[in-house]
């Protein structure tokens, strides 16, 4: 059951680039926030429902605030960035995000990095220069060509403050209830802007649009729930492995639906950061493990 569910998380994750372009064909970026954050709400909360027959869902709390923040940064950023990029731009915003927590534990947390550790992290961020360059001629680039490459980063900021954000409430929530309370305050933060910067409805409404805000919305309820159980059962170097898999997915699927372009730079600076993601995640113990959130 562990392996289903690592395979649904790391599919569901390769998705959200096509999924968010699809969208967008109908709606601006602010009501595609809106929309991943509400229907995975009603997803999760209905689930928990179900399975507890209760929900026990918690706002006074300052770190729900700040991850829900750090988690509507990461959104908005992201698709605003697939909006006007390419369906697999989103491959840069985990290397940033590993990046960021690394520095996390290192400054807040006081924690001991290794050699092997900076050096990994050197690689992720090798690795997402090269992405973001993508052979673009360096005048390009200061005029803007380098745009999403920043929106990326912002999102990947943005995305490890809501993972330390659950690494500071697991203790005393469960991971269903912590997700649910933050999703929801995400949710009341991304509507905030809509009455004075939303255009709405954008483009011709299709079902496809539709299912692919469904299907976000669902990805934001259960991704989580999916990959947090999956490393409790799952040999960590399979996880590792595994989840790195989503950013060659996400390739495939963007080539395979948009026909983005493949190019070698793209190819090579995934290789570098992959390698620095493998190499951070590879030592980890089994104690560690467990105690790990993925994103």
């Amino acid at each position: 059951m562990g392996y289903i569910m690592l395979l649904l998380a790391t599919l569901a994750w390769s998705f959200v680039g096509v999924l968010v372009k699809t969208g967008t064909t109908m709606v601006d970026c602010a009501i595609l926030s809106f929309a991943r954050f509400f229907f995975g709400v009603l997803f999760l909360a209905a689930y928990l429902w179900l399975r507890d027959g209760k929900l026990q869902l918690k706002f006074g709390m300052k770190w729900i605030w700040i991850g829900a923040i750090g988690k509507a940064i990461n959104y908005v950023f992201e698709n605003i960035a697939l909006y006007i990029g390419y369906s697999y731009g989103n491959i840069l915003v985990q290397p940033v995000q590993t990046v960021v927590l690394l520095l996390a534990a290192a400054f807040m947390f006081k924690e001991t990095i290794t050699k092997r550790s900076w050096a990994a992290a050197a690689l992720c961020i090798i690795g997402v220069l090269i992405v973001g360059w993508n052979g673009v001629p360096f005048a390009e680039l200061m005029q803007g060509g380098g745009l999403t490459t920043l929106l990326f980063t912002i999102a990947g900021v943005g995305a490890a403050v809501h993972v330390l954000s659950q690494r500071m409430l697991i203790k005393s929530m469960d991971n269903g209830n912590m997700n649910t309370s933050i999703f929801i305050v995400s949710t009341l933060i991304v509507t905030l802007p809509i009455p004075f910067q939303s255009e709405g409805f954008i483009g011709p409404v299709t079902p496809w649009a539709w299912g692919a805000l469904l299907l976000l919305g669902f990805i934001t309820g259960f991704s989580f729930l999916w990959s947090a159980e999956a490393i409790k059962r799952v040999p960590f170097s399979f996880v590792a492995i595994a989840g790195n898999c989503t950013v060659l997915f996400a390739i495939f699927w963007s080539y395979l639906f948009f026909n983005d372009p493949i190019t070698i730079y793209l190819m090579v600076g995934t290789f570098v950061f992959v390698a620095g993601l493998l190499l951070l995640n590879f030592p980890l113990t089994r104690h560690k493990r467990v105690k790990q959130i993925n994103v």
